[in-house]
């Protein structure tokens, strides 16, 4: 019957892929503008990189644009990875404008392009501990969480862990709970200090888990940026360097 030869076709498949991704070099939470820059700029050098995304579809923030008008600013110097990834834009005001779709679209395409394992549908509900350092991630379905199930989870080994989940940094707050770091407040709007800010604080708060984009200014308490993204590229890639340095140095 042609539709359980469709069905083992797609289970094989998946089942392998997440076999394969049960140990990484890094995992990153949150398929967002941050995770998805810090994860394809991780896989062009080339170590094992998954992205866990609770949610559907990946992007996060990217689709919408600014209050649903989906088209997003950037800033002058993130013109070299726009064309970098073939992304088409137009120039105004010293500043970059990118359809949003599009720009979503083509992260996507290019991380996966170059080896990065996107799980959507999977949370990340704890991390993986050793010797006081994260080790990895411990994954559900996404809508286990949801839905409030008690249904056990499985662990992904992982030498360094990435909370690029925005505004939540739910990764960091796992271990914020648990008394490990502290946590401050993140603060409402300024796009112009907000953008420096999140990549000056872009970096390791607790050994093996690194912060990037939107989720460093809850952890480190910065302002929200609104619809522009040129920080959240660059915390990206700052990030992927970091890690890449210290597994280069480990390895």
């Amino acid at each position: 019957m042609r539709d359980v030869t469709i069905s083992k076709l797609i289970l094989d498949s998946f089942y392998g892929k997440l076999r394969s991704c049960l140990e990484l070099d890094v995992a990153v939470v949150g398929a967002g503008p941050s995770g998805l820059v810090a994860s394809y700029e991780l896989a062009k050098k080339g170590l094992k990189v998954a992205v866990f995304e609770e949610r559907n579809v990946p992007g996060g923030g990217i689709w919408g644009g600014g209050m649903m008008f989906n088209e997003i600013v950037l800033e002058k110097e993130i013109e070299d990875f726009l064309r970098e990834l073939g992304v088409r834009y137009s120039e105004r005001d010293g500043h970059l404008i990118v359809d949003s779709v599009h720009f979503a679209s083509a992260l996507l395409y290019r991380a996966t392009e170059k080896g990065v394992v996107v799980f959507n549908n999977v949370s990340v509900e704890d991390v993986a501990m050793r010797d006081g350092r994260v080790c990895g991630v411990v994954v559900n379905w996404g809508p286990t969480k949801r839905l409030g199930l008690h249904v056990d989870p499985i662990t992904v080994k992982a030498e360094c862990v990435v909370d690029g989940t925005g505004h939540p940094a739910s990764v960091v707050t796992l271990l914020a709970k648990r008394g490990l770091l502290q946590m401050k407040t993140e603060f409402p709007m300024n796009a112009e200090e907000a953008e420096p800010f999140v990549v000056e604080h872009t970096g390791e708060v607790f050994p093996g888990l690194f912060v990037t984009g939107m989720a460093v200014c809850a952890v480190h308490g910065g302002p929200r940026m609104g619809p522009i993204f040129g920080g959240m590229v660059l915390s990206g890639v700052k990030v992927a360097r970091m890690i890449s340095e210290r597994l280069k140095v480990k390895a």
